[in-house]
């Protein structure tokens, strides 16, 4: 009977260890999406919607093109490319762009790229960086493709 106490002082203990590092976490992660909301206010002001259809076509490889290229300069952490990318989505930017968007922010990285080919030596950087550009594109239609595909009944 006394294990059964002892195991459950600790679990109790595994529990409330675990909820103060799930709070410490969103206390960390608050500033960042605060800062976010801040910059997508500054981008509602100062880029129109004319000025995202302009860029946007709605033509199926320039923007997905386009859409790579600007996720492949952009930095940050990776929810904050959902965010983004759900407001796009509001101004009507195409999914094929989003998607490539939202992938080229995850796997290419311009503005790292110093760093990695220091870490990692050039030619390595430069293919896994040109190789993921273009996969995000590729990617981008094939997992479009596949979800419209799936949603014609």
């Amino acid at each position: 009977m006394n294990t059964r106490k002892q195991e459950d002082s600790k679990n109790q203990r595994t529990i409330v260890n675990s909820f103060y590092r799930a709070i410490k976490s969103f206390g960390t992660t608050l500033p960042m999406l605060l800062g976010v909301i801040l910059l997508l206010g500054l981008f509602r002001v100062f880029v129109t919607s004319e000025m995202i259809s302009s860029v946007f076509t709605g033509e199926l490889l320039r923007d997905t093109v386009i859409g790579s290229l600007i996720g492949s300069i952009s930095a940050g952490n990776s929810i904050v490319s959902y965010i983004i990318g759900g407001e796009l989505l509001k101004e009507q930017v195409s999914l094929f762009a989003v998607t490539a968007f939202i992938v080229a922010w995850v796997t290419v990285g311009v503005l790292q790229f110093p760093a990695e080919a220091a870490i990692l030596g050039k030619r390595f950087a430069t293919a896994r960086n040109i190789l993921g550009f273009i996969l995000a594109i590729v990617v981008s239609i094939a997992t479009v493709t596949t979800v419209t595909l799936m949603a014609i009944p």
